[in-house]
């Protein structure tokens, strides 16, 4: 008799971050409006949209800052919802954010601020934390700024650190909360290809909140694509390109006529170096 497949079949993980059915309000201004999506372990997902959809919100959900109205979070593979924020605290250790600021420290050094998580688990001693501390520095390419303090440092290299510091305490995931914005174009390539290679290397789970597609194309295996609070299309980055939703299609032509008139600025300038 042949063997029935349906039970050799593998079942499929558990996901690691999902929200079911979220929706959240600040007044009047409805931001989430019953948003579903899940994320498995190992995957990268971007949320992409236009400002003032909801997306740097959804990552502040996930990590527990901001509590949803309606529907449930599951982070870590745990149901939030109702955690305490002792409970949070735990599961930041496993999932941590790199904020669009970077979020460092500015009274402490470029070197202080990657080695700060490390400083607070008590099963670590100096020279550990020293060693782990200077590999990063020099995977990442930021050992001259060791002995800086983040106001000397310009924006893409604090994202860099921000990036540095959340690698430090060894998460299962990273948040991203638009990582290339408000940099250079070279400094957004330069970004988009480290959080590519680290993700890769260390098989994290990622989610990354970006209007970016440059960085989408590169990273995410999956796209989440929000409008009025709502999740209009989800899919790959290749579907994505053959969505019949009008709204997507639109942001992706508006996305290509602004890297077209960067392209214009940039070319010129290659040329003139090279």
């Amino acid at each position: 008799m042949a063997a029935n497949p349906t039970l050799t079949q593998p079942s499929p993980p558990a996901p690691f971050l999902e929200f079911q059915h979220v929706s959240i309000s600040f007044g009047s201004s409805h931001v989430l409006n019953d948003v579903s999506f899940t994320v498995l372990p190992g995957e990268r997902v971007c949320i992409l949209g236009r400002s003032g959809v909801g997306k740097s919100v959804c990552l502040r959900i996930m990590m527990g800052f901001l509590k949803p109205d309606a529907g449930r979070v599951i982070t870590a593979g745990e149901d939030i919802t109702n955690y305490s924020e002792e409970e949070l605290q735990r599961i930041r250790k496993k999932v941590t954010m790199v904020f669009q600021n970077g979020g460092l420290f500015d009274s402490l050094t470029v070197e202080e601020n990657v080695a700060f998580p490390l400083r607070e688990r008590e099963n670590l001693d100096e020279e550990q934390i020293c060693k782990i501390v200077d590999s990063l520095l020099k995977t990442l390419d930021l050992e001259r700024f060791r002995d800086r303090l983040p106001s000397d440092i310009s924006t893409g290299t604090r994202r860099s650190v921000a990036i540095a510091r959340a690698l430090a305490a060894k998460p299962a995931a990273v948040l991203y909360d638009e990582p290339t914005t408000m940099v250079d174009p070279l400094t957004a390539r330069a970004l988009s290809n480290l959080i590519a290679r680290e993700n890769v290397k260390l098989g994290l789970t990622s989610v990354v909140v970006t209007h970016d597609m440059r960085l989408a194309e590169k990273l995410a295996g999956r796209v989440v694509f929000l409008e009025q609070g709502k999740v209009v299309f989800l899919g790959t980055t290749a579907e994505m390109e053959r969505s019949s939703v009008p709204l997507v299609q639109q942001f992706l032509q508006l996305d290509r006529i602004d890297f077209r008139a960067v392209l214009e600025v940039i070319e010129p300038t290659q040329r003139i170096v090279g």
